[in-house]
């Protein structure tokens, strides 16, 4: 349980993040303002909160206990993370897309799209599917704050969904983007001391940085006894090539996360908020050490808890959490950590959930507000109440997803890493052909950009349901019309992005070839200064 001092900090923690909320709601006066921050952001805080928006619980609980399981492979995941998360997202995606939204007059990644290809369409379904899948990531990002709360306060979960949800919401729901981001830059900075002294203290209870990898890799029978038979070959290698823990953690975990994060609105979005594209070279440096140390630090200690546990325990971490991966980094920090830093850890992975979770509501609202209702419908009142009510809905949408995710998924599976990449996996089919395009093809097509998002999406959808296992089986309705759970068992563990984003990028090459590219006034409006 946490002592009083722990409740003091963690209320001090939250009372500065409300008032962070509350100075966005004061400084908010323009839809600017709430979509994009007025496009005047300081570098350091885009910097942050970029960072904060794209590591969130999913991958301090979530990935951090699948690197329990699948061991320091996972960290090929760090390396895509820095390598095309911050260096070629900056480089190659950031710059364009501020100056193509800006040329455009782009709040939003839909609305971006839209305008590029010239196509009212396009926005509105990108908006519905931002709309209606997001929250299957913003409930896994939910069930990895809570899980943390039940676990060092002993509240039940129900209770802690409903005020963790609710304390989210009011700052990101009235302070719009810049309440996000300078509380994402508040949080980004608590995480960054939380996850480096988590860190350093895991290597001295384990007698170094050499003892500890030793330790680990002459454990390689103990987990060959446990996972052998799916392709485990010690915490400290790979996988065996092709077996069913290689291609989940290489296609779910490696590609559709590492790959996935090009396409993701909410980061997308960050790009439009700076003044100049040298404000995104600035962001460069400090965003690539604060993946590193984030997502470095996860993975490399969640792998090392077997160690941990088996000196505590004589078990493995997925024994000792009862077979529940997603429950394995909230035990070690309980239990290998000084008391003293539960409060501190508990607000690092509060920071981090609130974090993304602040960017994912306000992407979710603005997607049904800005990019579905105010131009299709044509709602005659504030932009500003409409994405404000839609942000509420979204909230609800997710919390929803919250409650139902652990009860549909039983067993000890990864909810937390699987819904992460599943969603990653389903923006990269369906936005990043496009949106390649969007920056660098003045012949793109409407008609190819329409054509890859379906074809994007209709695969994502038919491997979940029928051939990827994981989804096919829990859903069940592969078993309801065929008999079988999965129609392809041979790939069972492939993961959608592997067939999805590679039809989507076809799709699009085909029609872009075949069909006449957008007017050239949209052209050359988009690409002035390019």
């Amino acid at each position: 349980m946490i002592s009083t001092a722990g409740v003091i900090l963690i209320a001090g923690f939250l009372a500065i993040t409300v008032l962070l909320g509350f100075l966005g709601y004061k400084n908010t006066h323009s839809t600017a303002d709430y979509l994009v921050g007025g496009r005047k952001m300081h570098p350091f805080v885009m910097a942050l909160s970029y960072g904060a928006t794209f590591i969130s619980t999913a991958a301090i609980i979530g990935f951090g206990g699948a690197a329990a399981v699948f061991g320091l492979g996972i960290m090929w995941l760090t390396a895509l993370n820095i390598f095309i998360g911050i260096f070629i997202a900056y480089v190659f995606f950031g710059t364009r897309t501020r100056t193509m939204g800006q040329n455009l007059d782009a709040h939003t990644f839909p609305e971006l799209l839209g305008k590029r290809y010239g196509s009212q369409f396009l926005q509105n379904a990108a908006g519905f599917l931002i709309f209606f899948t997001m929250p299957l990531y913003a409930g896994s990002v939910i069930i990895g704050g809570i899980t943390f709360i039940v676990q060092s306060t002993g509240i039940g979960y129900d209770t802690a969904l409903l005020l963790f949800t609710v304390l989210v919401a009011v700052y990101v729901v009235f302070g719009g983007l810049k309440g996000v981001m300078y509380a994402d830059a508040f949080q980004g900075a608590v995480m960054f001391c939380g996850m480096l002294f988590l860190l350093v203290y895991t290597y001295i209870q384990l007698g170094g940085f050499t003892e500890a990898h030793r330790a680990l890799t002459e454990m390689k029978p103990d987990a060959i006894a446990v996972f052998g038979a799916r392709g485990h070959l010690g915490w400290t290698s790979m996988p065996a090539a092709f077996s069913p823990f290689w291609w989940q953690l290489v296609s779910s975990i490696i590609l559709g996360v590492g790959i996935g994060v090009l396409a993701q609105p909410q980061l997308v979005v960050r790009f439009m908020s700076v003044q100049s594209s040298r404000e995104l070279t600035r962001a460069l440096a400090p965003g690539a050490v604060f993946i590193l140390v984030m997502t470095g630090t996860a993975y490399t200690v969640g792998a090392l808890s077997n160690v941990y546990f088996m000196r505590a325990a004589g078990k493995i971490s997925i024994a000792a959490a009862e077979g529940k991966t997603d429950s394995i980094m909230p035990l070690f920090i309980t239990q290998a950590m000084p008391s003293w830093f539960i409060p501190v850890f508990f607000i690092t992975l509060i920071a981090a959930a609130m974090s993304t979770l602040s960017s994912q509501f306000h992407t979710i609202g603005t997607a049904l507000g800005r990019d579905v209702l105010e131009n299709k419908i044509k709602i005659h009142t504030s932009p500003l109440l409409v994405n404000r009510i839609c942000m509420c809905a979204g909230i609800v949408f997710s919390a929803g997803i919250a409650y139902i995710l652990p009860r549909l998924y039983t067993g000890g599976t990864a909810i937390i890493a699987a819904g992460t990449a599943l969603f990653f996996g389903i923006c990269a089919a369906a936005f990043l052909p496009m949106y390649i395009g969007t920056l660098y093809l003045k012949c793109a097509s409407r008609s190819a950009a329409i054509a890859s998002f379906f074809s994007g999406i209709t695969v994502s959808l038919f491997w979940i349901l029928f051939v990827h296992e994981k989804e096919a089986a829990a859903i069940g309705l592969c078993t309801l019309l065929t008999g079988k759970a999965i129609l392809f068992p041979m790939i069972a563990y492939v993961n959608p992005i592997v067939a999805a984003l590679p039809v989507s990028a076809i799709v699009y090459g085909i029609v872009t070839a075949n069909t006449n590219p957008v007017e050239e006034e949209t052209v050359q409006k988009a690409f002035q200064g390019l």
